[in-house]
């Protein structure tokens, strides 16, 4: 696959935008950790998981992809795009809605969503462990970590609310996932079993679900 952009362009563009940006995405961090240790305790309010998953996902799209990653890639105002109406059906379906009901236990789905999410917050940890330097890594509030931590909180739903929500997601592990090993950024073929376990669940919940569905 023959990307628009050197490797050293791409380790560039988060460069500037961490450079620029890390406060924003320190406090994005920080506010997400909280969010999890509520839901960890019950206690986070459904519309709540939607507000987070929106406020991501524009972030993602308006802060990396529109203002940094389209200098280098053409494509990324497609994915800007992409991203903002993700966010925006996050904002219909988690806020405006009843909002997005996740719970976490012992069943299979359950377990993995934490896993992507606490995978999520320690994206950072995970590209500095794997050779990458500050600030030319990918560090918070940047699409896959986004993804990942989506992907995550997606697991935690009943399939009929998952099946409208993650297309997008789903397609973006693709994409990421397809583009660690040429890009260097190993945390994200992470994102390739994201892929994979985000459409079984969609498609065949039963056998990740348990005995009836969540």
């Amino acid at each position: 696959m023959r990307l628009p952009f050197t490797h050293d362009q791409f380790l560039d563009v988060f460069a500037a935008y961490n450079s620029a940006l890390w406060p924003v995405a320190a406090l994005l961090w920080l506010v997400t950790l909280a969010a999890l240790a509520l839901l960890a305790r019950g206690r986070l309010a459904p519309r709540l998981v939607g507000a987070l998953l929106a406020a991501h996902w524009a972030w993602a799209g308006m802060a990396y992809h529109l203002a940094y990653f389209a200098a280098v890639n053409p494509a990324a105002r497609l994915f800007g795009g992409l991203f903002i109406l993700q966010a925006a059906l996050f904002l219909w379906f988690g806020v405006r809605r009843p909002g997005l009901q996740v719970t976490w236990g012992s069943r299979p789905h359950q377990v993995l969503s934490l896993v992507f999410c606490v995978y999520a917050l320690a994206y950072p940890l995970l590209a500095l462990a794997t050779g990458l330097h500050w600030p030319r890594m990918p560090s918070f509030g940047v699409p896959c970590p986004t993804t990942l931590l989506t992907v995550g909180l997606l697991l935690g739903l009943g399939p009929r609310r998952l099946r409208g929500l993650s297309v997008i997601p789903w397609l973006w592990c693709l994409v990421g996932g397809s583009a660690a090993g040429l890009l260097g950024i190993r945390p994200d073929l992470m994102l390739l079993l994201g892929a994979l376990v985000l459409a079984w669940y969609v498609v065949a919940p039963g056998p990740l679900e348990g005995s009836r569905a969540a």
